[in-house]
């Protein structure tokens, strides 16, 4: 919805389950996880650029970004990771319900693949991939990073 769309009570169930179900399903495992355990995110895009249409979303995932940020930081000396994954247009249902929403999905996927610098869609196993290898031991130096899953749509660095 709009900024000016969305009731309070919309805020107030979003903050409830998205922002602090997140926050304290990743405080239970920081509890119980000893070194080499690691606590991913899945995110959105829109931690770095808004969506148009997704204000709540807009506004609540940058905000537990910092919150893993934070976290990683505490974590860090305990020898336990946290990293984020940001996805864009991964084909799922979930997407394609939001490009129906303009009433001409086709049209919509074609226009925002044509923002995409592959020109496509992600598949879910690229999705997987990119979790699998940030989650992995392989990727033990990296800590506290938003790793964008976009296909190059990120217009920053």
């Amino acid at each position: 919805g709009s900024a000016a769309g969305n009731t309070d009570e919309q805020w107030a169930a979003a903050f409830e389950s998205v922002f602090l179900g997140a926050v304290r399903l990743a405080r239970a495992a920081a509890a119980e996880l000893g070194e080499g355990g690691v606590i991913g995110f899945v995110l959105s895009g829109s931690v770095h650029e808004p969506i148009p249409g997704l204000t709540i979303s807009n506004g609540l995932r940058p905000g537990l970004a910092g919150f893993a940020k934070s976290l990683s930081v505490e974590l860090g000396p305990r020898g336990i990771r946290v990293v984020g994954l940001l996805p864009a247009r991964i084909d799922t249902d979930r997407v394609r319900e939001l490009d129906a929403l303009s009433g001409d999905a086709a049209a919509a996927r074609t226009a925002n693949e044509s923002g995409i610098p592959l020109r496509r869609y992600g598949t879910p196993e690229e999705f997987g991939r990119a979790a699998a290898f940030l989650l992995s031991p392989a990727a033990s130096y990296l800590t506290g990073i938003m790793l964008p899953v976009d296909g190059g749509s990120r217009h920053g660095f």
